[in-house]
């Protein structure tokens, strides 16, 4: 074991912890003011429910011993054998410190789905639906790419989280919202409340990613320091990119665009950070602004109500972004080339991965929510949406002016 790398782990660990209240005030902003308490609560909610599953559970199905290319066995069930000894995945950290990095991305992933039922779920069903998810969707998709499992021995490129955080969590959205339908009162009246709020969680998220995708590296190494550099100046660029198409698009360009770009360009990059030189990178991440904006706008056309944008921002920048890894990952880098380095059989292994990553975490969402529904039932009452949760579910107010 190296304990240069062990301290490095450590501490993006604690990086990734961050963006889960980072998360809470970037959606928190984005909600009307007499929910930003219960969109707050499913953040901190996940922060406690999964890292407890994921202790007793869903470590041992991500990263066991395969069975099948499908899931892991039980070989850690109650964090059995997870101690000071080399982790097997990663033999120069010990165990505990390679477990608890890969919980903190368990629980941002199933926190960042609560953007599409926003403002309208029970808090209830919250709980048992990130349950149920953590265990039977996370869990197999992440032994699917890091835990041996068959998208990994396909050769699949997934640095840190495209398909298993982003296209994950953007195909659970797109799941959920089209089966709790639209919000009560559209349109106009759906506009933010606390935008500062937001762009500070925005902010924070962009420092945190450093520890979500230099960690990834799981060294502090040559590798972490290009995952650092390949983040930062996709995010940048996708600042760029957004608000270029706003700006054309609505005639002016705005703070929440701009956030919301940086973001796009961090989601695009998530795949690809450790593949790519930084120039792709840049590329990478200006188009990943673009494209997620053109996401945000399908909305409307295909008529679900996915509130904070969730599907348009990870579920497609996840999806550019594995695409794009397959097209510019190069071995100077990282060992492996991609189509413009010679090796065109990288993008079909990227599509089946990403094919594969949508059909079954969308079909899996959707299973689950009926599921939850028959058990616990969805959605708030009429009464209590117009109300807002923060005061029907928890009684509480977010502000007493």
């Amino acid at each position: 074991m190296n304990a240069p790398d062990t301290a490095f782990v450590i501490i993006c660990a604690t990086m990734v912890m961050l963006m889960i209240p980072a998360l809470a005030l970037f959606y928190g902003g984005l909600v009307r003011a007499r929910n930003v308490l219960s969109t707050h609560m499913y953040s901190y909610a996940c922060l406690g429910l999964v890292s407890v599953l994921w202790a007793l559970v869903g470590y041992t199905l991500a990263f066991g011993d395969d069975m099948g290319g499908l899931v892991g066995n039980f070989r850690f069930a109650l964090l059995d054998g997870v101690n000071g000894n080399p982790a097997p995945m990663a033999p120069q950290l010990p165990h505990t410190v390679f477990m608890g990095f890969q919980c903190m991305f368990a629980v941002l992933t199933v926190a960042l789905i609560s953007g599409a039922y926003a403002e309208r779920m029970r808090f209830s069903a919250m709980l048992l639906f990130s349950a149920l998810w953590l265990v039977l969707v996370y869990a197999p998709v992440a032994h699917w790419v890091w835990g041996g499992g068959w998208m990994g021995r396909m050769g699949a490129l997934d640095f840190a989280g495209g398909a298993v955080v982003h296209m994950s969590s953007g195909a659970a959205a797109l799941a959920c919202a089209q089966a709790l339908g639209p919000r009560i009162s559209t349109g106009s009246r759906h506009v933010p409340h606390n935008l500062p709020l937001t762009l500070l969680g925005g902010g924070i998220l962009w420092f945190g990613w450093f520890g979500f995708n230099a960690g990834s590296a799981l060294a502090a190494g040559t590798l972490a320091g290009q995952a650092l550099v390949t983040t930062h100046m996709a995010a940048a660029c996708g600042i760029l990119g957004w608000i270029i198409v706003e700006w054309k698009h609505t005639g002016k360009p705005t703070s929440l665009g701009a956030i919301s770009g940086a973001l796009a360009g961090l989601v695009a990059i998530t795949p690809g950070a450790g593949f790519v030189d930084v120039l792709p990178a840049m590329l990478i991440g200006f188009i990943g602004g673009m494209v997620c904006y053109g996401g945000v706008l399908l909305k409307s056309r295909f008529g679900y109500d996915d509130a904070l944008d969730v599907v348009g921002i990870h579920g497609l920048g996840g999806t550019w972004g594995a695409l794009a890894t397959g097209l510019f990952a190069s071995a100077a880098v990282n060992g492996v080339d991609g189509l413009f380095y010679g090796n065109p059989g990288q993008v079909l292994i990227q599509l089946a991965s990403i094919a594969g990553t949508w059909a079954f975490v969308y079909v899996a969402t959707r299973i689950i929510v009926r599921l939850v529904g028959a058990m616990v039932g969805l959605r708030v009452a009429p009464e209590e949406e117009y109300s807002g949760l923060d005061l029907g579910e928890h009684n509480e107010r977010g502000y007493n002016l």
